[in-house]
This record gives structure tokens, C-alpha cells and sequence, in this order.
């Protein structure tokens, strides 16, 4: 069995170490590693780094891994013989991490966004082309369960022509003030990358494109409904990021799509993310592991008549979407395509391309925010 030496650069933080390190790698390593199309294997091998040596020791104990460095070490990291460079650090620091890796030969795979502005997106992924190293972008949302069971009826013509979707997404985020956050300070700062527009209209870029088509043209209100947070050393500090966001865009054969994030709404939903399509021959709507639809045939035919209770259970008039196979965790499926990609020359379409197209998005939504009015996404594109 062949290794393949990763560097794992911002470890620590909730998603590096939760979704990339225990359920990626940790449960490649435990499961013998990736299978390539010969039915050899490869044992992924990481270099945990970070900021913080104690949490960073502690995983490595935890994990029974014996690799870690500091992040002032980073340079000699990629001086050493890992094949991978993975960055999962707070977005503005990681353009200069990426281009120092691709400088150094690495091939590379990161979390979104690709940068905080467009032009820096646009200069990283450059770098990546012109060097002739293997880039990838975390696009983990194309393997949920219940999106999956989606792409699956939109393949198979279930809904016609598509009419509209519309995405909910999002939950209350606790101030701090009477209940600590369950998620990190900087996610509120804008001077620190953070904001909803920034954190969620890269995924909805790539989301509508896998699934219905090219974003063309976006109309984007964003708000801090809560000006003041507390952080994690319970000091009240003042929210200059969007922590909500309304937006509709139009995406191509007149597809229409309404897209509401928020961390300052309370969910009175069947699940924290939900996708409902509408078709001239049936709709569906999909969470993060389920997926139910109604057929034209089945679609029952109400009166609006406000003067009388309505004692129709619309939600009863829904069937479930089978599994019909097993799901792994979405972030480890997409890890296991990036290692063959490097190693076994799989296709891999989800490149630094693609997360510039994510920056693109972002970068309208804001204009359209600013100046107050609907945004072609060409206007952006070179």
C-alpha cells in the first residue's frame, strides 16, 4: 500500500477538525485507505498544522497520529515530500497559504470561499492553472443524502420543465449574551472574512449550477439584524458582518431561484436546509439526508377561502424518495475523489474554476446589495 503525505493547514478550527480530519481522513485511514480504479489502496498520511501547538498535540494523541506543526513552520512543511496541500483556514488567510503551496510544487485542496475578494480569487487560481498543479475546491453539498435523491429526479425528468426553487436556509446563533455561540466570533466580523453573504452564496453558486444551471443575474439584500455578539472569552463586541441574507436569482431557461440564509431565524422546518423545486410535472423538496415529492397526478386541487378552517393535511399529499444505497459522509466522498484525482488522474471538475464562479456570485450579491439593484453575474466575468 502506497501513502500520500497531506498537509492539513487550519486543523483546529470546527470544520477542520470535525468534517476533514475525524470524518475524512481518520475514517479513510480506519477503513484501510482510498481503493483506486486498479484495486490498489492509498493511506492518506497527515501533517496536521496550526496556531495552536496544544490543540494540535491533543489531536494528534487522540487520533494516534504523531505529525504536527505550527504554523510559523508552514514554509518548511512544504519543503518536506507531502503530495497535498489542504488549507481549511479563516478565508483571508488563505490566498497567500495557497500560493506558497502551489509555489512549492503541492498540489492543493481547500475550503470555500477561494478568497475574500474576486480578483484575489481570480489571481489564486491563476497561480494553480499556470503552475500545472491539481486543484480542488470543497463543494460538499453535491454529496448530501437528500441532494443527491434531487439530482437524481432532475436526471431522470421527474419534474418536466423547472419553474423555481427555492432555498431555506439557516438557524438561530446564539448571541453569547445568555448562551455561549455555536458558532465562532470571527463568522460576525467583516474586517475578519466573515458575514453569511461571504460563508453561504459561494455554496449556493455551486449548488445551482450542479443542479439547475448558470446563476445569470442576482438581486441581493443583506442585514446585521444583531448588532452586538459576545465572543468566545465572553467580550461583547460589535457585529459588522450580514448575518442574514435575501436573495433572488435567475438562472438559465428562465429558472428562478429565491435563496434565504439567515443566523437569526428560528426553524420551523424538517431540517436546517431545504431545497424545494417546483416543475410543470411534479416538485420535490429536499434536506440535508431526505428528499419528498408530489407528482401532477397527485397534486390536490385547494380553494383559498380564509372564512373556513382548512382541515386538509397538505403535508400528507408527499412520498418519500427512497435511498435505494448508502451514503458516506459528503466530505469524505469528495476527499476520496480529490486523492484519486492526484494520484490515479480521475477527472476532478471541481477546481479552482469553479470556486472563482462562487466568488463571482458573491462578489454581485454585494454589489447588488450596495447599489440597490439586480446584478448580470457577466458583468463580472472576464
Amino acid at each position: 500500500m502506497q501513502e500520500i503525505g497531506i498537509i492539513m493547514n487550519g486543523v483546529t478550527g470546527r470544520m477542520g477538525t470535525n468534517q476533514h480530519l475525524i470524518r475524512s481522513i481518520i475514517a479513510i485511514r480506519k477503513d484501510g485507505g482510498v481503493e483506486l480504479p486498479s484495486g490498489e489502496r492509498v493511506m492518506p498520511d497527515p501533517l496536521l498544522v496550526g496556531r495552536n501547538e496544544r490543540k494540535l498535540r491533543a489531536l494528534c494523541d487522540e487520533h494516534g497520529l504523531d505529525r504536527y506543526a505550527t504554523d510559523p513552520e508552514l514554509e518548511s512543511c512544504l519543503d518536506g515530500d507531502e503530495e497535498i496541500y489542504f488549507d481549511s483556514q479563516v478565508t483571508p488567510r488563505r490566498p497567500d497559504a495557497l500560493e506558497k503551496a502551489i509555489s512549492a510544487g503541492k498540489d492543493v485542496y481547500c475550503e470555500k470561499p477561494l478568497a475574500t475578494t474576486l480578483d484575489r480569487a481570480r489571481d489564486v487560481a491563476r497561480s494553480a492553472a499556470e503552475s500545472g498543479i491539481k486543484h480542488g475546491i470543497v463543494q460538499d453539498k453535491l454529496w448530501l443524502p437528500g441532494l443527491m435523491k434531487l439530482k437524481r429526479l432532475l436526471d431522470q425528468g421527474f419534474f418536466g420543465d423547472v419553474l423555481s426553487v427555492r432555498v431555506e436556509f439557516g438557524y438561530w446563533v446564539f448571541t453569547g449574551h445568555n448562551q455561549p455561540a455555536q458558532r465562532p466570533s470571527w463568522n460576525y466580523r467583516a474586517e475578519d472574512g466573515g458575514g453569511i453573504v461571504d460563508d453561504m452564496f459561494s455554496h449556493w453558486s455551486y449548488v445551482l449550477e450542479n443542479l439547475f444551471g448558470t446563476v445569470e443575474s442576482v438581486y441581493c439584500h443583506g442585514e446585521t439584524h444583531i448588532p452586538t455578539r459576545v465572543d468566545e472569552n465572553g467580550e461583547e463586541y460589535e457585529a459588522t458582518a450580514d448575518d442574514a441574507a435575501y436573495a433572488i436569482m435567475t438562472l438559465e431557461d428562465d429558472v428562478v431561484a429565491q435563496v434565504n440564509s439567515s443566523w437569526t431565524t428560528r426553524v420551523n422546518r424538517d431540517d436546517l436546509l431545504e431545497v424545494h423545486v417546483d416543475g410543470t410535472d411534479g416538485s420535490a423538496v429536499a434536506g440535508l439526508r431526505d428528499c419528498k415529492t408530489q407528482h401532477h397526478a397527485n397534486t390536490p386541487k385547494p380553494e383559498w377561502n380564509p372564512d373556513t378552517p382548512t382541515d386538509h393535511d397538505f403535508t400528507e399529499d408527499w412520498a418519500e424518495v427512497p435511498d435505494n444505497r448508502v451514503f458516506d459522509n459528503a466530505f469524505r466522498v469528495q476527499w476520496e475523489k480529490f486523492i484519486r484525482h492526484v494520484v490515479a488522474d480521475e477527472p476532478f471538475p471541481w477546481d479552482f474554476h469553479a470556486g472563482v464562479r462562487g466568488v463571482e456570485l458573491t462578489e454581485a450579491s454585494h454589489r447588488s446589495w450596495t447599489e440597490g439593484r439586480r446584478v448580470d453575474v457577466d458583468e463580472l466575468r472576464e
